[in-house]
């Protein structure tokens, strides 16, 4: 199948003088969605923030921060984002390459010493993970000798100084020893932490006061404590991590607010030049042509069509989902106080859907027509006047059995949602979510300009 780009409208918004804000059936909606990713998953609290027009348009928390003694999670409390913080780095890098303090292209051995293939590797094969540097963190707990402090230096020996995975630029993979790497060549150009770089080129200058170096010390008692889960077990306290481990990989925390102000300075190209952003946001391509999904310090790729810049992050009893839609002036904050817990991405994405879903009547009645033929086709018969030549070709008696036959016994649909309307071989393309009888489907549906069906296609999602 051919990748379709559907183009879609933000909608469920309220136009006010300072841009928009989301509608309170839509922030009903990502409430609703929030609170249900937390009771399934068991994690304990998350913050959100929503940006549209360029502007936070919803900030919000859920849960408790602290499960004993109870205290209710507040937007103004600050969580690890964990290796979000990677594209804080890769910014730092851009910044001194603007500087013509170093070159994406030089080797990293120039900067760091006793690295393995230092003059084989360069700076941006570490930014896009195409380095084959090994990396140090790849559990998702926290190991014994990490409970004691290390430092980068430490590090880079232990695990930048065994042979490499694999030649540098032929294959991807995900490495926090690249981002430690990245860090201390910061530190050796700008004779200061990085952490006292970012303040002063990029926190300050963005008014992001909640800013925090958790590698340095834990988070403050008005802040939300760490949590893991066991299996299915309740909530445990996760253990802090030894100073030095997070290093420029993973150590920075700050309220949802806060990162999503960081997010508008990327929808707006603030901070650095537009070669840098395109620089940093440009699929890398291994040797052998393959694209990775990756940039400098981000995920690069679409969603419902939509171009995303975005990262993932987690440390011990934090997650994050940090999700940025350049073209669309949007984004979408989420942190957790449980680590490897699926409950960021759940409700990150249930805020896209409840954002970028489509409501005009158009919409509507195409849903309201799609809803009665799926009722038809369970109980095995269409209305063939609705339907192209072809389509009705398809719905051959053996389809109409067996449409009736697996959908019949899932009763009425408790949700049926619609996806993005795109545009495909001069067709109308609508794609609909549809949960009945315990079971997920995906409706596929073309509409040609007469307004005739030429697909409708129901499989298992």
């Amino acid at each position: 199948m051919v990748r379709v780009l559907i183009v879609i409208a933000l909608v469920g918004l309220a136009r006010t003088a300072g841009g928009q804000e989301l509608s309170p059936d839509v922030r009903a909606r990502i409430d609703r969605g929030a609170e249900e990713a937390l009771a399934a998953t068991g994690a304990p609290s998350a913050s959100i923030a929503v940006v549209l027009d360029g502007r936070v348009a919803y900030v919000h928390a859920y849960g408790k921060a602290q499960l004993d003694p109870a205290r209710v999670a507040t937007p103004e409390m600050r969580y690890s984002i964990g290796s979000v913080s990677k594209q804080f780095t890769s910014t730092a890098i851009l910044m001194l390459a603007e500087q013509g303090k170093l070159s994406l292209d030089d080797p990293v051995g120039k900067y760091v010493t006793g690295l393995t293939r230092g003059d084989d590797v360069t700076i941006r094969q570490i930014l896009s993970m195409t380095s084959g540097y090994q990396d140090y963190w790849p559990q998702d707990y926290v190991m014994p000798p990490m409970l004691q402090p290390t430092t980068a230096a430490e590090i880079v020996k232990a695990w930048a100084g065994k042979p490499l995975d694999f030649e540098p630029g032929t294959k991807w993979q995900y490495s926090n020893t690249n981002y430690v790497i990245a860090g201390m060549i910061v530190e050796k150009l700008t004779a200061k932490p990085l952490v006292d770089f970012l303040g002063e080129h990029v926190f300050r200058p963005l008014k992001m006061q909640s800013v925090t170096n958790v590698d340095e010390s834990s988070l403050g008692r008005e802040d939300p404590s760490r949590y893991l889960r066991y299996a299915l077990g309740p909530p445990r306290p996760a253990p802090k991590e030894g100073k030095g481990w997070l290093s420029a990989a993973g150590e920075l925390a700050m309220t949802a607010r806060d990162l999503a102000t960081w997010d508008i300075s990327t929808i707006d190209q603030a901070l650095l030049k537009p070669a840098s952003y395109r620089a940093m946001q440009t699929d890398t391509l291994l040797k052998s042509g393959v694209a990775t999904g990756y940039g400098l310090g981000v995920s690069v790729g679409t969603t419902q069509g939509r171009r995303v810049i975005s990262h993932t992050g987690e440390v011990s009893g934090f997650t994050a989902s940090n999700q940025v839609f350049p073209d669309d002036h949007a984004a979408i904050v989420v942190l957790a106080n449980m680590d490897a817990t699926p409950a960021t991405g759940q409700i990150a994405s249930h805020i896209v859907t409840a954002i970028f879903t489509a409501t005009d009547r158009e919409t509507e009645q195409a849903t309201e027509q799609a809803k009665k033929i799926f009722a038809d086709l369970q109980h095995g018969h269409i209305d063939r006047s609705l339907f192209s030549a072809n389509a009705n070709a398809y719905f051959s008696e053996q389809a109409l059995a067996d449409f009736a036959a697996s959908l019949g016994p899932l009763g009425v649909p408790d949700s049926f949602v619609a996806s993005p309307k795109g545009f495909r071989g001069g067709m109308t393309a609508r794609n609909y979510r549809i949960r009945a009888g315990g079971k997920n489907l995906v409706l596929s549906t073309f509409i040609l300009p007469d307004g005739k069906l030429e697909q409708y296609q129901v499989s298992a999602q």
